[in-house]
This record gives structure tokens, C-alpha cells and sequence, in this order.
């Protein structure tokens, strides 16, 4: 089993979206056992976002991060971080599949309504960066 972190960025929780993209997520077959509604500061956001410090968005996207409530989640299943990656679709809504989370609901390639692990180790990071051993319940 994979686990995976996602996260309803400010965008999608203004739009009401955090139902139907947990239900999109667990439509195929993934498990929510970590979920919880946050607000971060631009210091954490920062921290989470360090890898892409001194990139020219980096600092847009941390005011952006830090504009509201996020919802963030921990996904688990078999191939749990490609199918929550095929389910978001590229970044650029521009560019992202028809049907796709961000196709559907993006207004642009920063306000792209989630975020989710691109691999094993980010996944471990990016979990331990908001969760603790006690708020996941694996199944």
C-alpha cells in the first residue's frame, strides 16, 4: 500500500470543491486515513514549499498558499500517488486532461485547486510535514 499527500488549496475549498475531490479520490480506490482543515502562515508555507524557493512563482504561491484554508489529506492505496496524479491532471489547467480535477475547476497554472506528492520520498516528507503518527489511521 502507498500512501500520498493531497491537499484542497484555498481555490478549492472557497468553491466548495473538498467533497468532490475526496470523492473523485476514493471513487478510485483510495482511502482517506488522515484529513484535516489547516491555515497556514506564510512561514509554513514557505516550509513547505522550500523547494521551490527562487523560483520566480515561489513567492506568489506562498501568498496564495497562505490566502485561506486548506484541507490537506493523507491517500493511501495500491499506486496511490499516480492515480491521485492522473485523477489532478497536469499543473496548467491548459494542459490537463479532459475530466481532470484541475481541467474541470483550475482558473489558472497557480490557483489550481489541489496539490499532490509526486513521489515516495516527497509523499513521506510532505505527510510528516502535517501529520503526526496519531491523526493516520491506516486500514
Amino acid at each position: 500500500m502507498e500512501r500520498t499527500l493531497s491537499i484542497v488549496k484555498p481555490d478549492g475549498v472557497d468553491k466548495n470543491l473538498i467533497g468532490e475531490i475526496i470523492k473523485r479520490f476514493e471513487g478510485r480506490g483510495l482511502k482517506v486515513i488522515g484529513l484535516k482543515m489547516i491555515s497556514m502562515d506564510k512561514k509554513e508555507a514557505e516550509g513547505f514549499y522550500a523547494v521551490h524557493r527562487g523560483k520566480p512563482f515561489f513567492e506568489s504561491l506562498i501568498v496564495f498558499m497562505s490566502s485561506g484554508p486548506c484541507v490537506v489529506m493523507v491517500l493511501e492505496g495500491d499506486g496511490a500517488i499516480s492515480k491521485a496524479r492522473e485523477l489532478m491532471g497536469a499543473t496548467d489547467p491548459k494542459k490537463a486532461e479532459t475530466g481532470t480535477i484541475r481541467q474541470q475547476f483550475a482558473s489558472n497554472i497557480e490557483r489550481n485547486i489541489v496539490h499532490g506528492s509526486d513521489a515516495p520520498e516527497t509523499a513521506a516528507y510532505e505527510i510528516g510535514y502535517f501529520f503526526n503518527s496519531l491523526e493516520i489511521f491506516s486500514a
